[in-house]
């Protein structure tokens, strides 16, 4: 029997202990290797002969000292080998789109999972497959639903209406934008009145507001 070899990234102690628990005394093809409380100590273990050779981590992205997505993305560099499994409270649709954009392989929320969740996620990763809880599996789709509905929306608009929407949120003024683009200030307001057309709007803040609901533009 080949063991599946798991590391556990928790802040909270009775956390680890709960999940060290409930995996060791019921799956015995599931061993803990290693523990650690923040990215610092988690780094430090995947050092050591124990650490190297975990098949996964158990990771709670909101940790005292790294970000959980910085850490996501150095794993993802150093050890593209060893499977990420989110286990967190944080799961705002950000997080879960930054995940999902880092290709961490499963999400499971604490306050929806338990013990017998968090082993069929871990197995279905080992068999090479990804794994999201339902609650976030219900993030996910919205998360495509909005992207899309945003991809339609923005297919409205030429290239230079996106910039000049764009540079319209940043608080530039007509002339300001056309210096940017090689313009006049005349062709700039000609532009803007085809967008305001194509939204039946008839203001800037109309439109800047419209940009922003629909993630044509983003205040990141």
């Amino acid at each position: 029997m080949n063991l599946i070899k798991i590391i556990i990234v928790e802040d909270e102690e009775f956390v680890r202990i709960g999940i060290r628990t409930a995996i060791e005394l019921i799956h015995t093809d599931i061993v803990i290797v290693g523990e650690a409380k923040n990215g610092l100590e988690f780094f430090s273990l995947l050092e050591n002969a124990d650490g190297a050779t975990a098949d996964m981590v158990l990771l709670d992205i909101l940790l005292p000292d790294i970000n959980g997505i910085e850490i996501v993305k150095r794993l993802k560099l150093e050890h593209p080998e060893m499977k990420i499994l989110i286990v967190s409270h944080e799961n705002t649709i950000e997080t879960v789109d930054r995940m999902i954009t880092s290709d961490v392989d499963g999400f499971i929320s604490k306050q929806h999972s338990n013990s017998e969740t968090l082993v069929q996620a871990i197995h279905t990763i080992m068999q090479g497959h990804e794994y999201f809880g339902k609650d976030i599996a219900n993030i996910i789709s919205q998360i495509y639903v909005a992207k899309k509905g945003a991809l339609q929306v923005s297919s409205l608009f030429t290239k230079k209406e996106r910039l000049i929407i764009e540079y319209c949120h940043e608080g530039l003024t007509a002339k300001e934008i056309a210096d940017r683009l090689c313009l006049t200030a005349r062709t700039i307001d000609w532009h803007k009145s085809n967008i305001f057309s194509k939204l039946d709007i008839k203001s800037t803040r109309e439109m800047v507001q419209y940009a922003l609901k629909n993630g044509i533009i983003r205040t990141e």
